[in-house]
């Protein structure tokens, strides 16, 4: 499985957002350039880099620090925040991204990333954010009126080449959260899901690790509090477990 640290970027300054909160995000007195060399420093294989101001405004507004994390870190990034037209997309691929996420585009637009498709097949990954069993879109801000299954088997089918899901009940510690819809989403789809918001401690990438179809896990507010070492979890992360599928 694989660990994707996870930087997110608001005035090119790391962040993380309570509850999901966009007017009062979490601020981490670090550099994000030096923190994605560490992660590197550290064993990361893959980096997952958020523009949070793209994600509110459209667009690219952290573009100058993400460019210099793609140039200088020697391992894959994936890049979403505000991607919302094929110009956009271009740019980023054109500026050594490996791959591209997109969020509400993905779910709102179908034509849009039916074609960002085509045209860069294999590099593209969607992402579900998901509360109460509806789909979120729009940072979080707007719920619609769909499940996150239903919206996932559309999107399979469009050539996205993996799935982001993020369970915001789960992401958010609300009482009854459970990785059950994480569990549904993973075992329904037949292309790869990333988990996201899930990992708060070394024992949620092991329960992940059971899950089938799970292919990686983002990871970032646990690195950035210390609730967990990256070298731990990519250690964890790692380990041959038995196929639930043949449990």
């Amino acid at each position: 499985m694989i660990i994707f640290p996870d930087i997110e970027l608001m005035d090119g300054k790391c962040v993380n957002l309570h509850h999901g909160h966009l007017e009062s995000p979490i601020h981490y007195d670090v550099d994000p350039v030096e923190t994605a060399l560490k992660f590197v420093e550290q064993g990361a294989t893959n980096l997952h880099l958020v523009d949070l101001d793209g994600v509110v405004q459209g667009g690219k507004h952290n573009a100058e620090v993400i460019c210099e994390i793609i140039d200088k870190a020697g391992v894959p990034v994936q890049v979403g925040g505000g991607i919302r037209t094929m110009t956009s997309a271009q740019w980023w691929f054109d500026h050594g991204a490996k791959r591209i996420v997109l969020g509400t585009a993905a779910v709102m637009d179908r034509h849009f990333l039916q074609e960002v498709c085509s045209h860069y097949p294999g590099r593209v990954v969607a992402s579900i954010d998901a509360k109460d069993d509806h789909v979120m879109v729009n940072g979080w801000r707007e719920s619609t009126a769909f499940t996150p299954l239903e919206v996932g088997h559309a999107l399979q089918d469009s050539g996205i080449c993996a799935l982001i899901y993020t369970d915001i009940n789960y992401d958010i510690d609300h009482a009854e959260a459970t990785l059950a819809t994480t569990t549904e989403m993973a075992s329904e789809l037949r292309i790869p899901v990333i988990s996201s918001g899930t990992v708060k401690t070394l024992d949620d990438i092991s329960r992940l690790q059971l899950l089938p179809n799970i292919a990686g896990a983002i990871v970032g507010r646990a690195l950035f509090n210390g609730s967990v070492s990256l070298e731990d979890a990519l250690r964890v992360g790692s380990q041959d477990v038995p196929n639930p599928a043949m449990m």
